[in-house]
């Protein structure tokens, strides 16, 4: 029998990675409920070691191999710098600002109401064994957890509001607007867990370092074509993310970093557009695989479903209720709120690209890792089903400014 060597099982892997999640999504007809990208991150649980390993181990050892996991993993890191460095680019802070009394009251309700509620279910947590990873200070494992359980998935929120046609709505760029804010604390929040103070002298002086670059790298961007904007921009992405991960902030914070720091406008919108398809379409299915790859259920099935269970309650129930007072300090018509809460309570990618960092920096277990992945994917499953009705109820409220 033929032996097949490291590139037939890379390609063999690529194969599972693009063909089973597609199958299921298009035969299965999920896109109402369940989007491909839904169907991949659940695709990459599923071929991970909890499921697929667990039940054919000699094949999961066959084709992910310590050598085909690091070319995986070799992609997903690009990719997701990529998708984050989109991410940074995009947030409208110029407009938040214009609107910062409403957006505040908004954005900030939205934050500190489910920060605080999934800071409770993580102290329940922390009551058994099994949550806590090995490097993981409790306040480091509340603050992480707490704040996967607020922030919402900006990326996937605009591929729901497409597909909903509300994007470009009012309504669209308001709900765009509270989640930019969120966007960028979860930044803020990960920096000061990562905060390390054997390299606080690295980190200080990558922040002054990255002030000054970002000084020059504006006003280099401002005087070069588009064209050459998009290369020199990747340069700065890949510089960017090296220096933070140097200085012990982790490569991500880096990459968002690098993107926020420019302005959309220097960049043509459908050419953006284009190009976050095409990373969603080419090389973040390998980031999903590389995330199912990590789950684990060590603590038990039933106490990772049950944990999940409790984040969901936590994360939705805070964001519910804090649009809810928002939406009554502003004076909100009946059943604005109630949209607006559902639409920011998506997590999906950008919380697991946080909880990632949390896993690789050993702050939490692959087991709270789980019951956090299930915990996103059943919070961005709930969210089309449940305001695509409403919106026809309240057909008004698309063109709300405020």
């Amino acid at each position: 029998m033929h032996a097949m060597s490291p590139t037939e099982i890379f390609l063999l892997a690529m194969l599972l990675i693009f063909s089973v999640p597609y199958a299921v999504w298009r035969l299965g007809r999920t896109d109402y409920w369940a989007p491909l990208v839904v169907v991949q991150i659940i695709g990459g649980i599923l071929l991970g070691p909890g499921l697929l390993g667990a039940l054919y181990p000699d094949y999961y050892a066959f084709v992910f191999t310590p050598q085909t996991i690091g070319s995986l993993n070799g992609i997903a890191w690009w990719a997701v710098m990529m998708f984050v460095w989109v991410a940074g680019i995009e947030l409208d802070v110029e407009e938040a600002w214009r609107r910062r009394a409403e957006t505040g009251v908004t954005a900030g309700l939205a934050l500190i109401v489910p920060l605080i509620t999934g800071s409770i279910a993580a102290l329940l947590m922390l009551q058994y064994d099994g949550w806590r990873g090995p490097e993981g200070a409790t306040w480091q494992v509340v603050l992480g957890i707490g704040m996967a359980c607020a922030v919402t998935a900006l990326p996937i929120l605009v591929l729901l509001m497409e597909k909903l046609e509300i994007l470009r709505q009012p309504l669209g760029q308001r709900v765009l607007r509270y989640a930019s804010l969120d966007d960028i604390a979860i930044w803020g929040v990960l920096a000061l867990i990562l905060l390390d103070w054997e390299r606080v002298g690295r980190q200080g002086g990558f922040l002054i370092g990255f002030a000054l670059a970002t000084i020059l790298i504006r006003r280099l961007l401002a005087r070069v074509p588009e064209r050459d904007r998009w290369y020199i921009s990747l340069i700065w992405l890949a510089g960017c993310g090296f220096a933070a991960d140097w200085a012990g902030l982790h490569f991500m914070v880096g990459a968002f970093l690098s993107g926020a720091v420019l302005d959309a406008k220097w960049f043509d919108r459908e050419r953006m557009d284009q190009f976050r398809a095409t990373i969603l379409l080419t090389v973040m299915p390998v980031f999903f695989l590389s995330t199912g790859l990590k789950t684990q259920w060590g603590v038990g099935g039933g106490a990772v479903f049950a944990a999940a269970l409790l984040l969901l309650i936590a994360s939705v129930g805070g964001k519910l209720a804090g649009i809810g007072l928002a939406g009554r300090i502003l004076g909100w018509k009946k059943g604005e709120a109630s949209i607006i809460g559902w639409l920011l309570q998506t997590k999906a990618l950008i919380m697991i690209i946080f909880v990632n960092i949390l896993l690789d920096k050993k702050i939490i277990t692959n087991e709270t890792f789980t019951a956090l992945l299930l915990m996103a994917i059943a919070s961005t499953m709930l969210t089309t089903p449940i305001v695509a009705p409403r919106l026809k109820k309240l057909p008004d409220l698309l063109r709300r400014t405020h």
